[in-house]
């Protein structure tokens, strides 16, 4: 059985809800899940895990409106962590970051060329939490044959996203999914799975099993 690591934690979500839906989708496919809000510390034993996870939204947290919040939540990736996260995807390892992930390690240049994109405090945003469509594009294994499907979820708009990202679903024009390479690994980015109504709908729990079957390097059922 694969082993993941789930880096959970932060303002404003369920983390504990929405981790512990997630490593239960993904036990159904063989992968085996640790969740640790200790971010710095998750990653001194990244060499033991297949796949690790972003569930969490820590950053400096610079902006006023946060300064209540700076001593419990405040965060930066030390270097240590940083070369953990970059050697694993040297080793071939896959990297599932999820929702707030763009919002995370602020304090690091490179994490953006990693995930795809980041959070601009100047311009994105999502509109208030609800129903929302997303619509798949198909052309990558983890969505191949799969339909167009409602959740309810925030629909983050206007990130600052690279431009070899290639989006896989979107919801209201905005990119949601994608999967890229990155040194030797794998990563994929999803922006839904605000709560764990996001986990509730069938078709969003299959895109996740097949994003880690996909991050693993294994093979990929096509099927719902």
């Amino acid at each position: 059985m694969a082993r993941n690591l789930i880096l959970s934690g932060g303002l404003y979500h369920d983390f504990p809800a929405t981790s512990a839906a997630l490593a239960q989708a993904l036990a159904e496919v063989g992968v085996e899940s640790d969740v640790t809000e200790d971010i710095a510390g998750g990653l001194a034993d990244a060499p033991e895990y297949q796949l690790i996870t972003v569930n969490a939204l820590r950053w400096r947290m610079r902006q006023e409106r946060f300064a209540g919040q700076r001593a419990r939540w405040r965060f930066e990736l030390p270097a240590e962590a940083r070369t953990a996260l970059l050697d694993h995807l040297e080793r071939g390892g896959g990297l599932l970051c999820m929702h707030a992930a763009p919002i995370c390690f602020d304090d690091w240049q490179g994490w953006p060329r990693v995930l795809g994109a980041c959070w601009d405090w100047q311009k994105s945003h999502h509109p208030p939490l609800g129903w929302a469509t997303v619509r798949v594009h198909g052309g990558h294994p983890v969505v191949d044959g799969l339909r167009d499907f409602d959740l309810v979820d925030e629909v983050y708009s206007d990130l600052s996203v690279l431009p070899d990202v290639t989006p896989l679903a979107s919801s209201q024009g905005q990119p949601l999914i994608w999967a890229r390479p990155v040194r030797r690994g794998r990563v994929l980015y999803d922006a839904l799975g605000h709560d764990t109504r996001s986990y509730d709908s069938p078709v969003h729990r299959t895109i996740l099993q097949r994003a880690a079957l996909w991050l693993l390097k294994r093979p990929v059922a096509f099927r719902e």
